[in-house]
């Protein structure tokens, strides 16, 4: 029996930090699905704060976040509108904070009434409006592979609260 190969294990890995852990894709596709696998593990009141270059795929795993959810609407970058709400088993709040100067800027939108409550909020570019994310809050940072895989990524989740804690521990466990 010849020793696998990199394709045939599975591309997932642990992050240092007990508190984290990652996931590689090599697709639009396989980063928008595990929006759908993250969908079904969330409830109301969860946030979750995109960290990523520009291009990273924040916008396409939040797509896999509203399908799973139910939405029927296109979804797209809120970046010059600020918010898109999507319908679906719960309101999806997806806010993009890349025109922001700081979360003043977020705050005066009314953001604040969104954030944390009967809905999910999905914040890119939150390490702008970090002083507005609860604790609570799940951290996604997408980052290129390499230039040599221009579409792989790596996924990392992560945060400190028990809920942020849980959510990685299902995420981790799901077939």
């Amino acid at each position: 029996m010849s020793e696998p190969t990199p394709q045939d294990q599975p591309q997932l890995e642990l992050a240092p930090s007990a508190r984290s852990w990652s996931v590689l894709t090599s697709s639009p596709q396989e980063t928008e699905a595990w929006g759908g696998r993250l969908a079904p593990l969330l409830e109301a009141g969860d946030v979750l704060a995109f960290r990523g270059d520009l291009g990273a795929g924040k916008t396409t795993l939040v797509r896999g976040l509203a399908r799973a959810l139910g939405a029927k609407e296109s979804v797209s970058s809120p970046t010059f509108v600020l918010m898109h709400i999507y319908e679906g088993r719960l309101p999806l709040y997806h806010f993009d904070a890349y025109r922001l100067h700081d979360s003043s800027d977020l705050y005066n939108i009314g953001a604040e009434e969104y954030i944390g409550t009967e809905g999910i909020a999905c914040l890119e570019w939150s390490e702008r409006v970090e002083s507005l994310l609860p604790p609570q809050t799940l951290y996604l940072e997408l980052s290129y592979l390499s230039p040599q895989e221009p579409q792989g990524r790596r996924l990392t989740f992560s945060g400190p609260s028990a809920r942020a804690q849980a959510l990685i521990e299902e995420l981790r466990h799901d077939p």
